[in-house]
């Protein structure tokens, strides 16, 4: 009900610009305001600086650059805010899920409390702000204690200070389910922000965290919320998007994206949209698209974790109350650990370290050098290869024989450095494993026919509707090998498959272990949700840490699972 009231409230909100601006529009003078749009995306709770890969960003010359952390992300908010009159701090989703600990343990409360001493004005949702659900998702937005665990980092949480966006989810029945955009105003001018998350979401979320909902075309929900703006006399138009590109590499205002849903949605969408900050793909990029009347406009996206903040400065007229779009100016700022870090974010990301510390610190294992998600040529990885080989001997059993997960499931390196907790070079604590692994999927093996396993892998390489193609490598254990050719054609990649040293026959019987994301069918593997005989298992970071404390010592295994040829 009170999201619906936010919604009719939107609606009220753009009638009064109306009638508010309808008459008066001859008597604005001439000029323009400069307005600041401040955006990050893809925050996923990184409140302490990030580790390893995670934490730096590419330059342009290809050196790199520490990046990163909740308190010195807000002083460059705060010096970026001070250079100009006029601001607004924007989120293109996935501010929370997939989280470490410190914020993860209490359900991401503490990054809503970031966000709102950093003055966020609005964020779209991006797909991990269902991992938990709508109910929790509505709790993130109002307030309150958890169901379960209560207020445990503050009582009583209240919420963010901001509105969740979406125009293109609905309930079932065709209703909204949060608010498609908002209104802010800037010297008297109103600006709209449109909230779109991606429509595939339903692929990268499991089933019963979106069960009740549907998830419109982006273009579509653009073009609907852009026009009832210009009705409403409402020039000044953003884009939050929640969907990307990837990228080709370059510094952070390089342009070397490739075909992607970004750019597709960009380039189609309405021409009274004059900004799009993008999100979800983790890549940096700064560009300049045209719209369909021939209009540029930027489309940017800042990395993810807190590393960059994307920056586009417009000049708004104030007589046509529209953007100046020639006059347009944007870059990613790299959000450097040289200044001096935000007290009082400073004090938020102490407390929830603090609060996390005993669970967090705990040590589980050890390693002997860093164990990453960096690909080889044939797409596996070292981390990736210990993952599958601890959920296949956590499920032994369910007489599982081999193991796979999906890469989006691994969200950062173990690295071999000690953290700044001091736990020592090569120790892996909890809070480390659980940054690897912070889903807490629960294991499932299913039975899966020769022939199936063979579609599996297939699935690998995904066709999108632009007629790229996206590639999804699955991280295996050791008991399986494969071949796969670059040249190939489509569904016929894939040669010489063995499990536990045997050739694969396509019409025998194979117990594969995965998590129940992709049991779902997530990530666009459909036919892992034809698998038969399902059984249940530990969650997967259980899993992950029981390997670990019993592997002392561990290396990185040799890369030999997965063959690549021309």
């Amino acid at each position: 009900m009170r999201v619906s009231v936010r919604v009719a409230a939107a609606v009220a909100a753009v009638g009064v610009a109306v009638s508010a601006f309808a008459g008066v529009a001859e008597a604005k003078p001439a000029g323009t305001t400069d307005l600041r749009l401040i955006a990050f995306n893809d925050f996923h709770g990184n409140l302490q600086p990030p580790a390893g890969s995670s934490g730096r960003v590419t330059l342009a010359n290809g050196t790199t650059v520490d990046a990163g952390g909740a308190a010195y992300l807000a002083t460059h908010i705060s010096q970026l805010r001070g250079q100009v009159s006029n601001s607004l701090v924007l989120s293109a989703g996935d501010n929370v899920g997939a989280s470490p600990l410190n914020s993860a343990l209490f359900h991401d409360e503490p990054t809503i409390e970031m966000m709102n001493k950093v003055g966020v004005s609005a964020s779209v949702i991006g797909n991990h702000e269902f991992d938990e659900g709508y109910r929790e998702l509505l709790r993130m937005q109002f307030g309150g204690c958890h169901p379960t665990d209560g207020c445990q980092f503050h009582n009583p949480f209240r919420g963010a200070k901001f509105p969740f966006l979406g125009a293109n989810i609905t309930f079932d029945n065709g209703l909204p389910a949060v608010l498609p955009v908002t209104i802010k105003f800037v010297d008297g001018i109103p600006v709209g922000i449109i909230g779109v998350t991606l429509k595939d979401l339903p692929s990268v979320v499991t089933p019963e965290a979106i069960k009740g909902f549907r998830f419109g075309d982006e273009v579509h929900a653009i073009n609907q919320t852009s026009r009832l703006l210009d009705l409403a006399g409402i020039r000044t138009q953003v884009v939050l998007l929640h969907q990307g590109d990837s990228t080709e590499g370059g510094g952070p205002d390089d342009c070397r994206t490739l075909p992607g849903p970004a750019r597709d949605i960009a380039a189609a969408a309405s021409p009274s949209v004059d900004v799009f900050f993008t999100g979800h793909s983790h890549q940096q990029y700064n560009c300049v698209i045209n719209d369909p009347a021939g209009n540029p406009r930027p489309v940017i996206q800042g990395a993810s974790f807190g590393r960059l903040l994307s920056v586009v400065d417009l000049k708004i007229d104030k007589k046509t109350r529209d953007v100046v779009r020639t006059a347009t100016v944007a870059h990613n700022e790299v959000v450097t650990r040289t200044v001096t870090p935000d007290p009082a974010v400073q004090a938020l990301v102490d407390e929830s370290v603090t609060k996390s510390g005993p669970i967090a610190n705990r040590q589980i294992g050890t390693i002997t050098a860093d164990l990453t998600r960096t690909a080889s040529a044939a797409g596996e990885t070292p981390l990736g290869d210990v993952i599958a080989d601890a959920q296949l001997a956590a499920t032994q059993g369910n007489q599982a024989q081999i193991a796979m997960t999906n890469p989006g499931g691994i969200r950062t390196d173990l690295t071999y450095a000690s953290s700044p907790a001091g736990e020592g070079n090569g120790v892996v604590t909890y809070g480390e494993a659980f940054a690897v692994q912070p889903f807490s999927n629960i294991m499932q093996t299913i039975t899966l026919s020769g022939a199936q396993l063979k579609t599996v892998l297939e699935q690998q390489w995904q066709v999108q509707p632009n007629g790229t193609t996206v590639t999804r490598f699955l991280q295996i254990s050791s008991t399986l090998h494969y071949s796969w050719s670059q040249s190939a054609a489509q569904g016929n990649r894939v040669s010489n498959i063995t499990v536990a040293g045997q050739p694969v026959d396509p019409a025998g019987k194979y117990r594969v272990s995965v998590n129940n994301f992709l049991a779902a069918g997530g990530d666009g593997f459909a036919e892992l949700a034809k698998g038969s005989d399902l059984a249940g298992g530990p969650v997967d970071l259980d899993a992950f840490s029981a390997y670990l404390t019993g592997h002392p010592n561990l290396a990185p295994p040799v890369a030999d699972r997965v063959a690549v040829t021309q």
